[in-house]
């Protein structure tokens, strides 16, 4: 019996998707990343037994705003990303790095 060739993640996304760093990967890498933080502030938001509207009232904003946000984050400034999690009680944190060298924030 012939064995499958077994392929890693990495080199899937490599082949489909494209390289990292080209414009096409960086977009897909970015979607990904978009697409956990709407999830976590949704179940986090649940976690917490807030509405839609009863977060929106502590952040700020109306309830379409949230749903949005928990459907398309890329679509929220940092500003309301940062105040949600605020209100959620939820600890944030950055990695920032330049040139392969994490930045401190202090």
């Amino acid at each position: 019996m012939e064995r499958m060739k077994q392929y890693s993640l990495s080199e899937m996304e490599d082949k489909y998707i494209g390289k990292v760093g080209t414009s096409v990967r960086d977009e897909y890498e970015y979607e990904l990343r978009m697409e956990l933080l709407s999830r976590m502030i949704k179940s986090t938001r649940k976690e917490r037994g807030l509405t839609q509207e009863a977060l929106g009232e502590l952040v700020g904003v109306n309830k379409s705003q949230i749903s949005k946000l928990e459907s398309h984050a890329n679509s929220a400034t940092v500003e309301t990303i940062l105040k949600v999690f605020r209100a959620l009680k939820a600890d944030i944190r950055f990695n920032v790095q330049l040139e392969n060298r994490p930045i401190q924030l202090i």
